[in-house]
């Protein structure tokens, strides 16, 4: 189901790249041996801004680079009635397979709330860590506040 990402320096059964085969063979040796120092700088001035990170306030920009995109939701809130949690409905359109029609499929999502939003609010919630037993989501903003 899942696949592993394979790392830069790590070996792989793969033929030699066409670079190696089109230089002459001591071009060749030379050229790999050019290239490893500037991997390694590249690897530490890419370490290199995590630290300051990890000490200092911005470290959720820091952070959130490292872990890539992170699947984001448009719903509505449905209940506001625990502290700092709101319950968000999510809709979509589905095609029936054997109807052809579109269908409504709700899905309802638990989600950490420190910005206050309240029932009939349009969020975007994304998701996060496991914070409770049904909580992995975060709600990031309030696209738009419930009319009243």
């Amino acid at each position: 189901m899942f696949r592993r990402k394979k790392k830069d320096d790590e070996p792989t059964d793969a033929p030699a790249t066409p670079e190696t085969t089109e230089s002459a063979p001591s071009e060749a040796a030379a050229e790999p041996l050019a290239d490893a120092p500037a991997k390694s700088e590249q690897t530490t001035a890419a370490a290199a801004p995590a630290e300051p990170a990890a000490g200092g306030g911005d470290s959720k920009a820091a952070s959130s680079k490292r872990r890539g995109n992170r699947v984001q939701k448009v719903g509505t809130v449905f209940s506001d009635k625990m502290q700092k949690t709101v319950v968000v409905r999510v809709d979509r359109l589905v095609l029936h397979p054997k109807y052809r029609r579109y269908v409504r499929r709700t899905s309802k999502f638990m989600a950490h709330d420190e910005l206050g939003a309240t029932t009939g609010d349009r969020v975007r919630i994304v998701e996060t860590r496991p914070l409770s037993a049904n909580k992995r989501w975060r709600v990031v903003e309030i696209v738009q506040k419930a009319a009243k």
